[in-house]
């Protein structure tokens, strides 16, 4: 992992935002692909030894992700998200919510924002994460979003850095 490249993470309480910061070494329609495409996703959406298992995904607005993050002794934690808005290479917006195995959302949820850009071959991925309530994103904090999320970003790094050489 290469120590030179951005990374933040920002939790602002009153906003009930998180903001996540991250650079990669790649250019930006690779890693728009990472972030749009199953087969993609399915290889780094988790934090290391869990896996990402996309049950169903079709990524236009309207349409949703349902997958499931799979511990290595096959314990399945879902999530739905649910994209309201795409900007084709720069932009796109879902909702998300645990869910059960059933793709019943447990509610409230959280609004994702992303957006990507690229400067000399490197791509940022600047990613807002507001919550209906403090005490839903305390919970995600206190779970340990922060050190899962920052692993997952370090497999994507990772993955792309492979796919790279190929």
């Amino acid at each position: 992992m290469r120590n030179d490249l951005l990374f933040d993470f920002t939790v602002d309480k009153p906003a009930k935002t998180v903001y996540i910061t991250r650079e990669f070494d790649a250019e930006l329609p690779m890693v728009w692909d990472a972030y749009t495409k199953q087969e993609i996703l399915d290889q780094w959406w988790a934090p290391k030894p869990w896996s990402s298992k996309t049950k169903v995904m079709n990524f236009e607005e309207g349409g949703r992700r349902f997958y499931a993050m799979v511990s290595p002794e096959g314990q399945e934690r879902w999530a739905l998200q649910k994209y309201t808005s795409i900007s084709p290479k720069t932009n796109f917006k879902f909702l998300n919510a645990f869910a059960d195995e059933n793709e019943n959302p447990q509610l409230p949820g959280s609004e994702w924002d992303l957006s990507f850009s690229e400067e000399s071959g490197k791509t940022k991925v600047s990613v807002s994460i507001y919550n209906e309530s403090l005490e839903r994103m305390e919970k995600m904090i206190e779970m340990g979003f922060k050190e899962g999320f920052t692993m997952t970003l370090n497999g994507l790094e990772e993955l792309l850095a492979t796919l790279l050489r190929k």
